[in-house]
């Protein structure tokens, strides 16, 4: 009977999981929607005395808090499924302990049991009792055996019922984390929604030689920027040659060029900055963390003066972007929404720092 609860109760927990997995994957692999028509996202439109310029930077830092959200995002789905996998093995560990336990139980109600039969009288007094000193020598071994055998077994049932308490209360507490994981993804998941539309709406509202003249100063941006970059020295005495997984990685990134970037995505059709950079190592045989904060948080950081082809650089004081580095100053990334996967100076954007995944 406990063996039944505890298999119906763990497949109510997977078939829960079940449930509650899929719509934050579906939420994850699905493209960003396009806001209501009623209800647009409140943006402020370019006024007649407000500059081509000002207008730029609004967007850009419309799309940046986004980038940011993003990540949180993504660090959330990455939990998640990690909490959801462990979910199912505590599942499983709380079946097969169940049974090991019912086994246990089994065993020691047999030893009782012929204990019964043979009149309640224990091992012990029948061989104190024998005048045969052959069968006594020969029954002492099996006697320590037998005692051996069901210490051993009392043993690992406490044990057994001991982890079984500690599978349930960890179930439940990945369940937890999982609900609070869920609904830190449907926040971001709106902030995110709620950036990038105020940003496609103040973009909309420019005429087509306006647009063009936007992407213009972003792109003369980005070039001050490198240039910039480049004049202090940044560059100077670096030399070294991408490791033969840097190589690799460097070969994916540059397949997807052209590819547009989508919130979320990590291929194949589209990507955000650190599914490219992951998905890029992954190719190479090396697993790195999903989002550019976990990038710079977990794997080894290097000088910019020791940069390498394949090294990723990481991007703004908050590390919300991340693009990877491919040599003579130039990075391949997929920069927002908007713009598709492209190669960019490495200096066009703030450096925080650089990491390198396979040190």
């Amino acid at each position: 009977m406990n063996r039944r609860r505890c298999a119906t109760a763990a497949i109510t927990v997977v078939c829960a999981l079940t449930v509650l997995a899929s719509p934050v994957q579906a939420a994850y692999a699905a493209p960003v929607p396009p806001p209501p028509a009623t209800a647009p996202p409140a943006a402020a439109p370019p006024a007649p005395d407000r500059s081509l310029e000002e207008v730029r930077r609004e967007i850009d830092a419309l799309y940046r808090q986004a980038a940011s959200a993003t990540d949180a995002y993504n660090l959330a789905d990455e939990r998640a499924k990690k909490q959801s996998a462990e979910i199912v093995r505590l599942a499983r560990a709380i079946v097969e302990g169940q049974a090991r336990i019912a086994d246990l139980k089994n065993r020691a109600g047999a030893a009782a049991r012929a204990q019964y039969r043979n009149g309640g009288i224990p091992d012990e007094a029948k061989l104190v009792l024998t005048d045969d000193p052959q069968l006594f020598l020969s029954s002492v071994g099996r006697l320590q055996q037998g005692q051996k055998a069901t210490k051993d077994l009392l043993a690992e049932l406490a044990q057994r019922q001991t982890d079984l308490e500690t599978y349930t209360k960890d179930a439940g507490a990945h369940w937890n984390r999982l609900e609070a994981n869920r609904v830190q993804q449907a926040r971001t998941k709106k902030q995110i929604e709620t950036k990038i539309a105020a940003a496609e709406k103040l973009e909309s509202r420019l005429e087509a030689a306006e647009r063009e003249r936007l992407l213009q100063l972003e792109r003369d941006e980005q070039a001050r920027a490198q240039t910039a970059w480049l004049g202090s020295g940044a560059l100077d005495g670096i030399g070294g040659s991408a490791s033969p997984q840097g190589k690799k990685a460097i070969a994916y990134a540059t397949a997807q060029l052209g590819k547009p970037y989508v919130w979320g995505a990590e291929g194949p059709g589209s990507f955000d900055c650190s599914g490219l950079t992951s998905q890029a190592w992954a190719s190479a045989g090396t697993g790195i963390p999903r989002t550019s904060q976990e990038q710079w948080r977990l794997l080894p950081r290097i000088d910019v003066k020791d940069m390498r082809p394949g090294d990723l650089i990481i991007y703004h004081a908050d590390a919300s972007h991340v693009g990877l580095y491919i040599g003579d100053g130039a990075i391949i990334h997929a920069p927002r929404p908007g713009r598709n996967v492209t190669v960019a100076g490495a200096g066009s954007m703030a450096i925080l720092g650089v990491v390198r995944p396979d040190k």
